[in-house]
């Protein structure tokens, strides 16, 4: 290949053709897509995926059951294989470089410099300042039936409310997978008549009083009540605030939003349509970081969306690019 065949190529330099923004699910997936696509790609990788705690993928078609370190894992070995690089450490800041190119600085001081950034740095749950449900998230205390129903279905579960009909709505559904369930209030209201009829017909029992904390060492044994009241329980389900990993961006002037659940607001994301696009050009953003309930999947399933239109946009950039070299030599003979 000429000099002058990879300047059209490349038309525009740059260290990588794409720098994406987290290590997990939607992130490995776009890196893969573009390494296949023959793009120079670094993936930055923080090492703490939303489901780090978690013992298992779930609903993950030909992965089923796998550790999450395990699917990662083999993720950046299978970019690494197509000849993307995957570089440890924490972006700090993206802003613009000039001639549409992008900086992506680290907070180790690497400093990136690329032709599209895809965001792909998830959601963080924050849980109910309640004292022990930190300990046991992601093994006892829980938030998706589709993630834990099967594994938590012989146990005895407990639903906590922060918010009254978020609650009765996770309590009916559990109940698909659990038999024994106790629904406690926790001060977030009583449920009103219809709410009392579907409860009391699913065998649902509902505790009131404010929740003072969960117990247990090995695993969970009980909700303690303020009244000092111990319910035995083995699991707990709980309703996170979900918040977009997206300080990062603040330097292209993209912010995260709230979100709503009905009238609730759940937490915070980056608004994008289905391919990725944001309200920047040039910048990308796929997985838990725009939408915070996709499992794990459809945040893979995203960032290959995003991967695609990128590799889109830098296929009309250079071909543009090579068309004007083209012409410019016809001038110049």
């Amino acid at each position: 290949m000429t000099n002058q065949a990879q300047d059209r190529t490349h038309p525009v330099q740059a260290e990588y053709d794409v720098v994406i923004v987290g290590g997990a699910a939607a992130g490995l997936s776009a890196g893969l897509a573009l390494s296949r696509a023959r793009r120079k790609v670094a993936v930055i990788d923080a090492g703490e995926p939303r489901n780090a705690a978690a013992g298992h993928v779930h609903n993950y078609l030909g992965r089923e059951g796998a550790a999450p370190g395990e699917l990662y894992a083999a993720g950046r070995e299978e970019v690494r294989s197509y000849g993307g690089t995957i570089l440890e450490g924490r972006a700090e800041n993206v802003e613009h470089a000039g001639d549409g190119m992008f900086r992506v600085s680290l907070q180790d001081g690497t400093v990136l410099t690329c032709r599209r950034v895809l965001a792909a740095s998830g959601a963080l749950d924050e849980l109910p300042d309640i004292p022990g449900l930190a300990e046991h998230w992601g093994t006892d205390v829980l938030h998706c039936p589709y993630c834990h129903g099967l594994e938590a279905g012989g146990k005895a579960l407990g639903v906590l409310a922060t918010d009254l009909d978020t609650a009765v709505h996770q309590a009916l559904m559990w109940r698909q997978w659990c038999e024994d369930i106790v629904l406690f209030l926790n001060g977030a209201g009583d449920p009103d008549t219809e709410q009392s009829a579907q409860l009391a017909a699913r065998g649902i029992r509902v505790v009131e009083g404010a929740v003072a904390g969960v117990e247990g060492d090995a695993g969970l044994t009980g909700v303690r009540l303020a009244s000092g009241e111990l319910v035995a329980r083995e699991a707990l389900v709980v309703l996170t605030r979900l918040r977009a990993r997206a300080g990062y961006l603040a330097g292209v002037g993209i912010t995260a939003e709230e979100q709503y659940f009905g009238d609730l607001a759940v937490g915070t994301a980056v608004p994008a349509d289905p391919s990725g696009v944001t309200s920047v050009p040039g910048v990308f953003a796929a997985g838990n970081l725009t939408s915070p309930m996709t499992q794990v999947i459809g945040a893979a399933s995203t960032g290959l969306a995003a991967a695609t239109a990128i590799n889109a946009e830098l296929i009309a950039e250079d071909t543009a690019a090579a068309v004007a070299a083209q012409a410019g030599e016809m001038l110049q003979a």
